[in-house]
């Protein structure tokens, strides 16, 4: 067994999170570029790198969605980057999403505290 395979693992996103997590950053933090999103999620979930394979097409998926805008504006670096912004769509969705996870949430956490 190597030493990685013996650390504590790093954390992974719950399955079908990541719309969420999106939103809510855009959200909290306002109007970012894909790479701001990933690394701030990132930072408060405690993962190992996003993919971009797993951000970019999100990212994609929600616009399409009309939950967020874009628009090209520069990075701290002077690249041109799409920047990602909520609409009043998103805002809504958002809380949408928000009140299932909480019944999902809630849901788990009665049988995972359920006596036999």
């Amino acid at each position: 067994m190597s030493k990685r395979d013996m650390s504590e693992p790093k954390a992974e996103l719950p399955h079908g999170t990541l719309d969420l997590l999106i939103l809510q950053t855009l959200q909290t933090l306002g109007s970012l570029h894909g790479y701001g999103i990933a690394r701030r999620i990132e930072q408060l979930a405690g993962t190992e790198r996003l993919s971009q394979g797993a951000i970019y097409p999100a990212l994609i998926r929600l616009e399409q969605q009309g939950w967020i805008g874009t628009e090209w504006g520069m990075s701290e670096t002077n690249r041109r980057v799409k920047i990602y912004a909520l609409t009043k769509a998103g805002v809504a969705q958002l809380q949408l999403e928000v009140q299932r996870w909480r019944q999902a949430t809630a849901l788990v956490a009665r049988f995972v505290e359920a006596k036999s």
